[in-house]
């Protein structure tokens, strides 16, 4: 029987959803072989980078939030109050290169996932990550029967 797969994504993977088409297209269809989880934090974080960078470029704030909103359907927002208890473990890990990407390696190591991330600040954090022009491979394998 194999374990249905998962992944958590961080925030610029979420962002990336928003503003192009490959990780949208990866989240809708896998979503029936994998289930996709992110910090509730790093959907804060998008939704104040993505007006920043709506904004900057010129497009629609409200649309690109929307387009956030939906993905949220796709990517299971997890409260804080399911990984603060991996927070000081999380932080051993992470704290010498990024402090702020804790809850990512919390909610990884909390569920026992890889991370699909582009941010190099959680490589060798002792969670497998997965980047999107890899992380195809992964969810693939748990989309064969």
């Amino acid at each position: 029987m194999n374990r249905r797969r998962g992944l958590v994504l961080d925030a610029n993977i979420l962002m990336r959803a928003v503003l192009g088409h490959r990780v949208c297209s990866l989240l809708e269809h896998y979503e029936e072989a994998a289930t996709f989880y992110s910090p509730d934090i790093c959907f804060e974080d998008a939704r104040q980078y993505l007006c920043q960078v709506l904004q900057k470029r010129g497009l629609h704030v409200e649309s690109g939030l929307a387009i956030l909103e939906q993905i949220s359907q796709l990517v299971v927002p997890v409260d804080s109050s399911l990984y603060s208890d991996y927070e000081r473990l999380a932080r051993e890990r992470i704290d010498i290169r990024d402090p702020d990407d804790w809850p990512v390696v919390a909610v990884a190591m909390m569920l026992d996932l890889p991370i699909w991330t582009e941010d190099q600040d959680l490589f060798g954090s002792g969670v497998a990550t997965w980047t999107t022009d890899r992380v195809e491979l992964y969810l693939k394998a748990g989309h064969e029967t």
